[in-house]
């Protein structure tokens, strides 16, 4: 199990990279478009005008990629304080609490969200805007990223049933 949690850690590491990847081709994408509406370097065009769109959907998908990263971390939002208050074991029969409550959440998510991107993608649901694209292409991101935080989930709920009988020392905000 701990062989499968590490080679899931790097997976993990590997979508935060290709996240990191895209804010860089953002940053590139945005600087052109700017660069373009200012400056006439190719006749006729005049910025990007596609790049508002691109971008939107590569903040979108920069979140989805890391977040599962950010939970693995321990640098997700987190609420401590009152974990700290209370007894240690009280505060570990919390985060026992809080972790099956996110579990839950995340697989809901996730099985709300594959159903959704499957209606988009049977009824052959289009975004226009600028550009015309499939619908279910963003949707799909969705409940991947859920599974991803539901199996983090789970990997989060071993280590806490394997470690000291009290909350977890990632990411506090005392001491």
């Amino acid at each position: 199990m701990a062989r499968l949690e590490a080679a899931y850690g790097k997976l993990l590491e590997a979508l935060a990279l290709v996240a990191c990847a895209l804010i860089f081709s953002m940053t590139l994408m945005i600087c052109a478009d700017v660069l373009l509406r200012n400056v006439r370097i190719i006749p006729g065009v005049a910025g990007l005008a596609w790049s508002n769109e691109i971008s939107e959907a590569m903040l979108y998908l920069v979140t989805m990629l890391t977040a599962p990263w950010l939970l693995r971390r321990g640098q997700h939002i987190r609420v401590d304080i009152l974990l700290r208050a209370v007894p240690r074991k009280l505060g570990w029969a919390f985060e026992w609490t809080v972790d099956l409550l996110g579990l839950a959440c995340c697989a809901a998510i996730a099985y709300y969200g594959t159903r959704a991107a499957l209606a988009s993608f049977k009824a052959g649901s289009v975004s226009i805007k600028t550009l015309v694209t499939p619908e279910w292409w963003l949707l799909s991101v969705l409940p991947v990223a859920f599974l991803a935080l539901s199996l983090e989930m789970l990997f989060r709920m071993r280590r806490l049933a394997l470690g000291e009988r009290a909350p977890r020392d990632d990411a506090v905000s005392t001491g």
